[in-house]
């Protein structure tokens, strides 16, 4: 991953990870293996670094967590959820533009 603001889970961290963060938290659900998910990293890296200080972003392999995967009922790859208070608000499957994340990332910004 290129950003370094991307966190990396997995079926131990991701719990912990949803449910500590004061902000709320994009999690990429994704595969190696998968077309779509790897044209959907950059933009995923690019609204974790504009939104550094308002989102958190984490990642997770559905392959390698398959027990987070299921918990979610992720079916198709890649899905994008957003948590806000632990809780999932917001989900996309498929690729979107940057900017259709953005609108929704920034209607769960708001107070």
């Amino acid at each position: 991953m290129a950003s370094d603001r991307i966190v990396t889970l997995d079926n131990d961290s991701f719990d912990d990870f949803i449910s500590s963060s004061e902000t709320p938290v994009l999690v990429d659900f994704w595969a190696a293996w998968c077309g779509p998910c790897r044209a959907l990293a950059p933009i995923i890296e690019s609204i974790a670094d504009e939104y550094k200080d308002k989102l958190n972003v984490g990642k997770l392999n559905v392959d390698e967590n398959m027990t987070i995967a299921a918990n979610f009922n992720i079916m198709n790859i890649p899905t994008v959820i957003l948590f806000k208070r632990g809780e999932a608000v917001e989900s996309w499957r498929g690729v979107r533009q940057a900017s259709d994340y953005k609108v929704l990332i920034d209607k769960h910004l708001q107070p």
